[in-house]
């Protein structure tokens, strides 16, 4: 009803032309056409609809189809010629608003709009409005499905579904009718009407088994850029090796975060920065994150929203980080942050435009977006985001100890169908010192190979043969990692 009633106010402010920007084109004329109807003959105004496959036809009342001035610049000479009110809605015209022709016919009917009361509504998924018609212009933008909407939604939905099923009724679990309700947030009415149809008629039911595939289609209606990457079954990376101090910290605000139980008057986590030896788990932390707090997980690719035309980097930016508001509660996970925000050679003022919009939605969003940002050299970030208040906490990701190398190497083996009994993982550990989780990763794979060309079972002697050929990172790059550390020290939380 709000809507409907900003719209009516709008249109009685009798500006010559009202721009609406909207993917929703059926609801709003239905909107039209019910503020039309409802007004008093005093006021009472036609409503006429143009495309350019149909031509102008009143809608308000029903008549049979009179398809006339198909041609642009035939309903606009139409249009102007009329001397009795109405509103004219012409769906689709930003094409044709480069027109000199139909600049200057608009400005002609705009300038005798008060005196015949018309008025023009400009539909479409985007409208450039010419300079010299901006001051004859009102943009309306339609509100989102509120929650109480959405609920309507979906009972009208399940009604739908028992007419269609002889009166068959529609199962639900509450919780999962909750939550369905929660992860419609940020869609159009249109695509709040398919999500929630598409839910119930798949099995007759709401149930939870339904959320993952909502999240999913509503993540493709979302992210046209492709700047994200969308993964909602994060449970799994709940259980990694080592990290026991962040999973620890991360347990302590999974409440706040979610809202849960009592935890609603405390602060909602915003984020952390991981900083760490490559290899050694940050992207497995990031996800280990979305997994303790049982969301679905964004990855934001700088290298996807850089462009080369200008202004077209900021706008992905914000695209990509409006989508992850609509998609709350999520994390969203920036790997490499240093590669996006800490200079790319020529593009300096564009890094900073960049740097800014984040910082900006950083200090201002209400959303429940955990923010994971990951950076293999804080050096070279900018004092500004790593400051005290950006993140939560810098949180350091080291080479792993005895004890997590032996369980990450209990992990792997687990992983490839090994059994992991008849392994030696104290020995194993012991024999990786200096080893990032991910060259134990690589020293399973490659003594695989070489297992099967022996063709033996693997065995411990198989990875030890192979770790002894593997010279690691914090061998062949002793002196940065160690610069690395050092800087860590006393800076940072270990993570471990």
């Amino acid at each position: 009803m709000d809507g409907r009633h900003d719209l009516d106010l709008v249109l009685r402010s009798r500006t010559p032309i009202v721009v609406i920007e909207s993917q929703d084109e059926q609801r709003m004329l239905e909107l039209l056409q019910s503020i039309t109807i409802s007004r008093a003959s005093d006021s009472y105004a036609p409503l006429f609809r143009w495309t350019i496959t149909d031509g102008l036809q009143r809608i308000d009342i029903s008549l049979e189809p009179q398809a006339i001035n198909a041609q642009p610049s035939d309903v606009l000479k139409h249009i102007r010629a009329v001397s009795k009110p109405g509103i004219y809605v012409l769906l689709d015209f930003h094409p044709f608003l480069d027109d000199p022709v139909h600049v200057r016919l608009l400005k002609d009917i705009c300038m005798r709009a008060q005196e015949l009361n018309r008025q023009i509504v400009l539909i479409s998924h985007t409208v450039k409005i010419p300079q010299e018609l901006e001051s004859y212009c009102a943009r309306f933008e339609m509100a989102l499905p509120s929650e109480s909407d959405r609920t309507m939604i979906v009972k009208k939905a399940a009604r739908e579904y028992a007419k269609d099923n002889q009166g068959a009724r529609v199962q639900v679990d509450r919780k999962a009718h909750e939550l369905l309700i929660q992860n419609l947030a940020g869609l159009t009415w249109a695509d709040t009407e398919r999500l929630a149809r598409n839910a119930i008629y798949v099995d007759g039911a709401i149930t939870r088994s339904d959320l993952p595939d909502v999240m999913q289609a509503k993540y493709e209606l979302l992210n046209r850029g492709g700047a994200l990457q969308f993964e909602y079954d994060t449970a799994r990376f709940n259980d990694v090796g080592g990290l026991a101090r962040l999973k620890s910290w991360l347990q302590q605000r999974r409440a706040a975060f979610r809202g849960d139980g009592g935890a609603a008057h405390l602060d909602i986590p915003k984020g952390i920065l991981l900083l760490g030896v490559q290899g050694c788990g940050k992207s497995l932390a990031a996800k280990a994150t979305a997994g303790i707090f049982g969301v679905p997980l964004l990855r934001l690719d700088f290298g996807a929203i850089y462009d080369k035309y200008h202004g077209e980097t900021e706008r992905k930016l914000r695209e990509s980080l409006k989508t992850s508001d609509v998609m709350s509660p999520c994390v969203l996970w920036i790997d490499e942050i240093e590669k996006g925000i800490a200079g790319r050679g020529g593009e300096t003022g564009t890094t900073q435009r960049v740097l800014g919009s984040f910082l900006t939605w950083m200090a201002e969003r209400h959303s429940k977006v955990f923010v994971v940002a990951t950076a293999n050299d804080i050096s070279t970030l900018p004092p500004e985001l790593v400051r005290k208040g950006r993140f939560d906490e810098i949180f350091f990701v080291d080479l792993p100890n005895d004890s997590v190398r032996t369980s990450i190497f209990a992990i792997h083996l687990t992983n490839r169908n090994q059994a992991v009994k008849t392994f030696d993982l104290e020995k194993l550990g012991a024999a990786t010192a200096g080893f990032s989780g991910a060259e134990i990763e690589q020293a399973i794979v490659s003594s695989l190979y070489a297992a099967h060309a022996q063709n033996e079972p693997l065995a411990s002697k198989h990875i030890l043969a192979e770790i002894e050929q593997t010279r690691p990172l914090s061998v062949v790059m002793a002196e940065r990692i160690g610069t690395m550390r050092d800087w860590a020290a006393g800076r940072t939380v270990p993570c471990d």
